[in-house]
């Protein structure tokens, strides 16, 4: 009576829609149980269409943002904190004009900007050693969702774009922004949540008026003006020490 009653309970699911129970997901996806439930706590995946208190299913849409958060992780070494960010900004955000202007600026500034294409990685013991950083800054750098490293023939590795990062860090310890002092990895969030605001704003702010233009004609702008903005948020910010100095 018990099982026949819960049976009734159970929320009915469009199975053309989700045709897929956690076992199926996990093998079409090529991850383990644990981890799809980790992203789905962490927010980067939607929960399951429930049909009971231990039963989901799961629809095209799940597998191919799994693919994609694997994707990002093992080709572009995104941190999730980052996957998650640009997920949240990518669900319901841009209209379709705002889209087709976005896919014609990464055709035609992909390849410069490493949009395109398998990461080059730099090993990352080498790295430490010529830096003077050392691995547990290198392991907060990770948690912290800076970059992101991962095992590759035995050894632990890193994108060769976030390698100024630890270089970086190096330099200021160098110069004396060390540990002893107060200065930690943690100091350079500052800078990092400071650009990704800045960034989703501008982002938000360029697909919304260059959408009036021809995706072609929009993303030649684009690429135009993204060295002077650049060089914009490195003069203002030498100004804004400049003025400080000037009345303190």
């Amino acid at each position: 009576m018990a099982a026949r009653g819960e049976r009734r309970g159970r929320t009915a699911v469009d199975r053309s829609a989700f045709p897929y129970r956690m076992k199926d997901l996990c093998e079409r996806a090529g991850l383990s149980r644990q981890v799809v439930h980790f992203y789905i706590q962490q927010g980067l995946l939607p929960e399951g269409r429930k049909t009971g208190h231990n039963m989901a299913f799961y629809g095209e849409q799940h597998l191919k943002r799994l693919q994609l958060i694997r994707q990002l992780q093992e080709e572009r070494f995104m941190p999730l904190k980052a996957i998650r960010a640009m997920l949240e900004e990518r669900d319901d955000a841009f209209t379709p004009k705002q889209r087709e202007l976005i896919s014609e600026v990464r055709q035609r500034l992909g390849p410069s900007i490493g949009v395109v294409g398998q990461k080059d990685t730099v090993g990352a013991a080498e790295l430490l050693k010529e830096t003077g950083v050392s691995r547990t800054e290198l392991a907060r750098m990770e948690e912290l969702g800076l970059l992101v490293t991962r095992k590759q023939g035995g050894r632990t590795v890193l994108a060769r774009d976030d390698v100024f990062l630890v270089e970086l860090w190096g330099q200021l310890k160098k110069a004396g922004f060390t540990e002893a002092l107060g200065f930690r990895v943690d100091d350079l969030r500052i800078y990092t949540k400071a650009m990704f605001s800045l960034f989703v704003s501008e982002a938000q702010l360029l697909s919304d008026r260059l959408t009036r233009l021809p995706p072609g004609q929009a993303a030649e702008m684009v690429e135009r003006a993204l060295p002077l903005i650049n060089t914009l948020l490195v003069r203002y910010h030498t100004a804004q020490v400049r003025n400080f100095l000037a009345t303190h």
